[in-house]
């Protein structure tokens, strides 16, 4: 078997059906998907099966779902003896990557989950935001320009280093209104608005930080079991105060996910597997290292299509 990393995706790969597949199929997986639910005390199970999409895309529904569908997708994966070696996520998959490596249970990742969703809510209602992608312009450009228009009142950030010419920036409306403007000035091919509730890893979601800060404050977290690397800093971290502490900065940080991924092909990854909704990490992934393959999970199919890869 290769050495494998699982590779968890974050807020904009949600969609209606996500886990209903793996949960009628596998009994781990329906077990964690009812789990949540009583944990929880909502119809989560209902909204990822059945809909309605605008409920699935608001945050605080949107963070626990996905969450829930990559943890019980790792079941059927576990249950087939695939192990990985490395761990990462995308933003919010941070947290199931977590899981995935024994950090905390299943359980304890849930309350997180949800509690990060609502806080970035709340965020968002407090101080509205923008977001946007910035396509075909190197992360390094982003960078500056959203600096050249920022001004204490207003600030334009990147939130996500996602590929080397695809930059997601947040910020005050203004401040990112601006920031595309010179970004298409600079010669990126697009720069698309995003349908956001806030302007999440910015300095417009401090609160939600303190509220992360809080609630893992009160939890329980243990040495990851497997190679874990953050978002934040795109390093390897083994004690449980630091990747705490890396979860309350990523609130109001950059997502290194260059970073992440460039550091898990150093540490010898083999084979990528993308788990859980959709296949935008994959996506990523070969525009970041395209020698090395990444595998999806999205459908059943693709999940026994990957278990047989991977055996």
């Amino acid at each position: 078997m290769p050495k494998i990393a699982f590779l968890f995706p974050g807020q904009g790969s949600q969609a209606v059906g996500m886990a209903r597949e793996v949960a009628e199929r596998h009994d781990e997986a329906r077990r964690l998907v009812e789990r949540a639910d009583e944990v929880l005390g909502t119809s989560l199970k209902g909204l990822m099966f059945e809909g309605p999409e605008e409920t699935l895309k608001q945050t605080e529904n949107t963070q626990p779902a996905l969450y829930i569908a990559s943890a019980a997708t790792l079941a059927v994966l576990r249950g087939a003896g695939i192990a990985p070696a490395a761990v990462a996520g995308h933003s919010l998959g941070e947290y199931t990557a977590l899981y995935a490596a024994g950090v905390f249970d299943y359980e304890t990742g849930l309350r997180l989950v949800r509690t990060r969703g609502l806080a970035f809510a709340e965020a968002g209602k407090a101080r509205p935001g923008a977001m946007a992608a910035i396509i075909g312009l190197d992360n390094d450009n982003v960078e500056e320009l959203c600096r050249a228009v920022s001004s204490p009142g207003s600030v334009a950030v990147c939130a996500n280093f996602n590929d080397p010419s695809q930059t997601v920036i947040s910020g005050d409306p203004p401040a990112v209104a601006a920031a595309c403007d010179k970004c298409k000035e600079a010669g990126a091919k697009r720069a698309l608005p995003l349908p956001v509730s806030g302007a999440f890893h910015s300095p417009l979601v401090e609160p939600a930080a303190d509220t992360m800060r809080r609630a893992l404050a009160e939890s329980v977290l243990a040495a990851p079991g497997c190679t874990f690397v953050n978002n934040v800093d795109a390093t390897v971290l083994t004690d449980p105060t630091a990747i705490a502490d890396s979860l309350v900065r990523q609130v109001t940080s950059s997502v290194r996910w260059v970073g992440c991924v460039q550091r898990l092909v150093a540490e010898g990854t083999e084979a990528f597997v993308e788990v859980g909704s959709g296949k935008v990490l994959a996506g990523l992934c070969r525009r970041i290292a395209k020698d090395i393959p990444c595998h999806t999970t999205d459908t059943w199919e693709a999940v026994e299509k990957t278990i047989e890869v991977l055996r």
